[in-house]
């Protein structure tokens, strides 16, 4: 199984941006488009994992999500467009999410209950983010060339709510990944 720890956001918000979204679509860019309802801020990517390890990651999924004796939601507010590492050369065509002390704290709760497991903290800082689409691996830097002027002229800018912390599996299809929950915690 492939799978990895997220957010997700309530569909009424992934629709709109992908709506928000569908000028960058539009400009036949050579990138894989995540689907609407794939849209998700991962916390934590696993991997390939074995059947026999999901009890132990459900655990360290509700250990991570415990984090006070009242039920505290997360709002996430998303905005801007961009990509990594650039607009002239990306990889990641991206909607921003605003870096909140809460988002923050649970990301690093989940890097450290799964570490024990083998899955070792992230080197690289976190960057909240929802990724919108992946460069196809041939891509030349000319065929993004429209991506920064469409950029600067899309703005995006919501706050959502989002209950629980999710354990998900990615399914690789021919057309793109399909995710789908493995189990959910309420986030406390």
């Amino acid at each position: 199984m492939r799978l990895f720890v997220a957010l997700n956001l309530p569909d009424t918000a992934r629709q709109a941006l992908w709506r928000a979204a569908a000028p960058l679509r539009e400009l036949g860019l050579p990138a894989r488009w995540i689907r609407a309802e794939g849209l998700h801020l991962t916390l934590k990517f696993l991997g390939e994992v074995s059947p026999g390890q999901e009890a132990d990651l459900i655990g360290a999924l509700g250990r991570s999500a415990a984090g006070g004796p009242e039920p505290r939601p997360i709002a996430l507010t998303l905005h801007d467009f961009g990509a990594f590492p650039d607009v002239r050369r990306p990889r990641v065509v991206w909607v921003g999410i605003e870096p909140e002390p809460a988002l923050e704290l649970l990301q690093h709760r989940v890097e450290q209950e799964f570490a024990p497991l083998g899955f070792p903290t992230e080197a690289r800082p976190f960057r909240p983010h929802l990724t919108l689409a992946r460069a196809e691996r041939d891509a030349r830097p000319q065929g993004f060339r429209p991506l920064a002027g469409a950029i600067e002229q899309l703005h995006f800018d919501q706050t959502v709510t989002v209950e629980t912390l999710d354990l998900m599996e990615s399914n690789l299809q021919r057309d793109g990944a399909v995710y789908h929950p493995r189990h959910r915690e309420r986030l406390s």
